[in-house]
């Protein structure tokens, strides 16, 4: 039985790296896969997940930091064991309790050896071989040279600066000035996409409602607005974060679970979605995620001086476009055992790593791409 047991691991793991040589050398093959057989996972799984209020990809990072932990401590407790007899010749426990500890780390180290390669296999079949797909300017666009000039960027960062100007003083605020939206913002996200899957086919069809991260302090500290889950085909956003943010992050998510895990492409896809939704809150929201990727650039390309005399973000709208609160990052930081200054180091070296694992060379540079993204688009208008 344990050599059957042996060859079905070991045929498991053969299969997982086969895959990721073929997603890596083949976008087709990649193409084909998030056509065809990805939508299952998450017309399937996606639905069951989906039926929980709760974000069950939470419950299983959870569990997966304890699995860890008592894999570390098998490992302690072996060595405990093995150090004392040597040194000894004899166990350092009674017999029945020695024999137990054996056995349980034992059976531990196969279950954790199994859940690693579970591990492996979801992520390749809903993250990996998402990386070396056609991009989506690829596949509606066509190639593109990226050769814009400064006009460009010019037009479109007023474009939309203006926008926000305008759109800001049409909000609904409470009494200290905060937006407010009544409405259901997870359906309205979830129609949004809809909507937009009627111009880009990959886009269209089910989708799961985004739920709030239960740990939504703590994702905070990492400045992260939303999460994909691979292994619970869920999108999460943070639910703390300042309300401006909500629409974009929900659309950005959901973009994931039509198969665009490239972060730039989430963004582009999340503002189409939010400005073309009939929405005037989403609208808002949409051009506010892009602004100051595209602000910057321009601040970047044309200087201090230059800088001013095209037109002004309005106070108001640099008042909107902030990740937290100030009263939620104090209660934040008074509330949580961990530095935000060391969680967010580890979060974006983390975060940096998987991209660039994943073939992401610039890592979280990549972010910013949405720029291109936005400047081709407009261009073919």
């Amino acid at each position: 039985m344990k050599k059957k047991t042996g060859i079905i691991y070991a045929s498991i793991a053969v299969f997982v790296v086969l895959l990721n040589v073929i997603a890596w050398s083949s976008t087709s093959f990649c193409d084909a896969y998030i056509r065809y057989i990805f939508p299952v996972w998450v017309n399937t799984y996606g639905r069951l997940t989906g039926v929980f209020p709760f974000s069950v990809g939470e419950i299983l990072l959870v569990a997966g930091v304890l699995c860890v932990l008592i894999f570390v401590l098998c490992i302690l407790i072996c060595l405990s064991l093995g150090v004392y007899s040597l040194l000894t010749g004899q166990g350092s426990t009674p017999g029945k309790i020695r024999n137990g500890l054996w056995k349980f780390s034992k059976g531990y180290f196969s279950f954790f050896a199994w859940t690693v390669l579970v591990v492996c296999v979801i992520m390749t079949l809903n993250c990996s071989i998402l990386y070396h797909a056609s991009t989506f300017s690829e596949q509606y666009y066509g190639e593109e040279d990226g050769d814009y000039t400064l006009d460009d960027l010019i037009a479109v960062r007023n474009m939309v600066v203006e926008r926000c100007n305008i759109l800001a003083q049409e909000m609904t605020r409470d009494e200290n000035g905060d937006l407010v939206y009544d409405k259901d913002m997870e359906a309205e996200a979830i129609r949004a996409m809809k909507a937009l899957g009627k111009q880009y086919d990959q886009l269209d069809g089910y989708y799961p409602r985004p739920k709030p991260l239960v740990f939504s302090d703590f994702f905070s500290q990492q400045y992260c607005c939303g999460y994909y889950f691979p292994f619970s085909m869920e999108a999460n956003y943070n639910n703390v974060m300042y309300i401006g943010n909500f629409p974009s992050t929900m659309c950005h998510e959901l973009a994931h679970l039509r198969g665009y895990i490239y972060e730039d492409e989430a963004n582009f896809i999340s503002y189409l979605a939010c400005i073309q939704s009939g929405d005037s809150f989403f609208e808002y929201c949409g051009y506010l995620s892009v602004l100051y990727y595209l602000d910057n650039d321009f601040y970047t390309a044309v200087g201090d001086d230059k800088y001013w005399e095209e037109i002004w973000i309005a106070p108001q709208v640099h008042k909107d476009n902030v990740f937290l609160k100030r009263e939620e990052w104090d209660r934040i930081e008074e509330e949580s055992p961990l530095d935000t200054e060391v969680v967010e180091a580890v979060s974006d070296e983390f975060t940096d790593t998987m991209l660039k694992v994943n073939g992401v060379e610039d890592g979280m540079i990549s972010y910013s791409r949405v720029v291109e993204l936005i400047l081709c688009y407009y261009s073919r208008q």
